[in-house]
């Protein structure tokens, strides 16, 4: 398995996979994962095994500490430096689930997010994945203002 930053050929993979990690309603579009690839690949990563995409996390860097439901229509580059870097996506093949693969995604997401000295790594997730990123050191910060999909989010966060 390679780890490695998204490229625009991988833009079919990637919406085959994010329509398997989320509902229609909470999937980001194909124009939003086109933006996403142009605007801010140096935040959006691919973990690879032969030519098969079999998971990504991906998301801006942003000025404060929480998501809001804008970011998920709109995308701006990221500064070089600096910023509290979010995660719209993390998405692995379900026939990779339970592999480490999420974890392993979420470890190399950090390591980029403190070489650029971001502040924290910040999220937000349904309830039944608070004690998945728990395990991965985040800590629940409470029900999120996100009203993403109908659906009630929770802010997770780590600090680097």
């Amino acid at each position: 398995m390679i780890i490695r930053q998204v490229d625009e050929k991988d833009l079919n993979q990637l919406i085959t996979l994010e329509n398997k990690g989320f509902t229609p309603e909470e999937a980001a579009s194909k124009d939003a994962f086109i933006t996403r690839i142009k605007t801010i690949p140096d935040t959006f990563i691919i973990a690879q095994e032969n030519e098969e995409i079999i998971g990504y996390v991906n998301g801006p860097v942003i000025s404060a500490p929480f998501i809001t439901d804008d970011l998920f229509e709109k995308t701006i580059s990221n500064p070089e430096t600096g910023g509290y870097q979010s995660i719209l996506g993390i998405v692995v093949n379900p026939k990779h689930h339970h592999k480490g693969i999420a974890s392993m995604l979420l470890r190399e997401f950090e390591k980029q997010a403190r070489n650029k000295q971001r502040l924290t790594v910040t999220l937000t997730c349904k309830e039944e994945l608070i004690p998945f990123y728990e395990k991965n050191g985040y800590v629940n910060q409470g029900v999120a203002e996100s009203q993403h999909a109908g659906v009630q989010w929770f802010n997770m966060s780590k600090e680097l």
